[in-house]
């Protein structure tokens, strides 16, 4: 997710002001040299001492945070906001590990950041000035939408549905594809069907300002076959009340994994 987002931010104007890339592992970073402003370190302590930076973005596996935090405590002031996108790290764990007085901006990206096409949903502590989470906004917006809230209680359904959502949707791919193949097709057409029109109602839905039930309606004749298979879908044992509990599950995971 960290090199998703570097690849949107050094493809702006963020990149005329300097970034420092700290990555210990030199293959994850190779993509990335030569580039100008981009400041590639090993370790935190490699970052000048009169390095003031606007924000610090946290872009490391949960597990590993309590590992990373107190290199950058030496960071933390008021020109400083900490941006994570950890999942499951809230805001009271960075300041409880960083400082109560530190700024602190959790968010919640997925993984179409990588194609510039992701939506990332976040939430600043109150010591965050309007100023530094527009700033925070702005650098989620590069690589795709982002959408702020205040109460940090929704990140929980927010992961749920916007995080792991992708995985979803692939799952979908799959299961129309194989769907497909037992009806006939070969199993290559048929993935290539199911990718091709997923990702094709997908984009349509994200130019049209029309409702998702709306274009449903479009695409659904009457007594025809979208019909006829809607009625299966759309049946009380259909796929709503699966989505329902998928999401209620990830969202209690999500309450778990932040302790």
């Amino acid at each position: 997710m960290g090199g998703a987002m570097l690849s949107g931010w050094v493809k702006s104007h963020f990149i005329d002001n300097g970034i420092y890339v700290v990555e210990p592992n030199e293959e994850a970073t190779r993509t990335f040299e030569g580039i100008h402003n981009l400041t590639i370190v090993r370790t935190a302590s490699e970052i000048r001492e009169n390095i003031v930076p606007s924000v610090v973005i946290l872009a490391v596996k949960p597990q590993t945070m309590d590992e990373t935090l107190p290199a950058l405590k030496r960071l933390i002031g008021t020109e400083t906001t900490f941006l994570s996108v950890a999942a499951g790290k809230t805001l009271a764990y960075f300041e409880q590990n960083l400082s109560q007085y530190a700024q602190i901006v959790r968010a919640m990206p997925n993984t179409p950041a990588a194609v510039m096409r992701g939506i990332t949903v976040y939430v600043p502590n109150g010591n965050v000035p309007k100023q530094q989470a527009e700033l925070c906004g702005e650098l989620l917006s590069s690589v795709g939408e982002s959408v702020l809230i205040n109460k940090e209680e929704l990140m929980d359904a927010v992961t749920a549905v916007s995080g792991s959502g992708p995985a979803y949707v692939f799952l979908v791919i799959e299961a129309m594809a194989k769907a497909g193949i037992m009806a006939g097709l070969p199993s290559d057409l048929a993935m290539r069907l199911a990718r091709a029109t997923v990702s094709g109602s997908g984009e349509l839905a994200r130019l049209s300002e029309e409702p998702a039930d709306q274009l449903r309606i479009n695409v659904t004749s009457p007594g025809g076959t979208t019909a006829a298979a809607l009625d299966v879908l759309m049946s009380d044992d259909g796929i709503q009340p699966i989505f329902d509990e998928a999401i209620k599950a990830a969202a209690k995971r999500s309450k778990e994994l932040a302790g």
